[in-house]
């Protein structure tokens, strides 16, 4: 009988050890990002170095996240936000917050989607509510570093 006892308290050990959640890394995000293609509602509007954009304007696209918490926004219309960032615990959303001046119909706040895993080359994002400055598009962004 110990012996039973002794096998299923190792098989509860080893149930509860192999069970534990593993432990994410934090996405290396730090460096300031610039467009290279962005799609609204699924239509390409811009891609860097092209001639014929649809809006040309996303060359003025700026994600500053060299500083550890501290974001500089600037978007298509050239207009800089700043405010704080942070990578959700799983990395799967960029949140910008308290941005000053704010965002119009906003709490100071833009939320993204991580649509890929960050590497040193490209960060992939998605807004996860519609922008007004683009007609209430939903907007994907190829982002590189600058």
């Amino acid at each position: 009988m110990r012996k039973y006892a002794a096998l299923i308290v190792w098989a509860l050990f080893v149930l509860c050890w192999s069970c534990q959640p593993k432990k994410v890394e934090p996405a290396n995000v730090g460096k300031i990002w610039k467009v290279r293609t962005v799609k609204e509602n699924g239509r390409l509007v811009y891609t860097e170095g092209a001639t014929g954009n649809v809006r040309p304007s996303y060359a003025l696209f700026r994600l500053d996240l060299t500083a550890a918490d501290q974001v500089i926004f600037t978007d298509l219309d050239g207009r800089r936000l700043t405010g704080t960032w942070t990578l959700s615990t799983d990395n799967s959303r960029l949140i910008l917050e308290n941005l000053t001046p704010p965002p119009s119909v906003t709490s100071g706040n833009i939320e993204f989607y991580v649509s890929a895993p960050p590497t040193d080359n490209q960060l992939l994002l998605k807004r996860t509510n519609e922008s007004r400055k683009t007609g209430n598009t939903v907007n994907e962004y190829e982002l590189v570093p600058e």
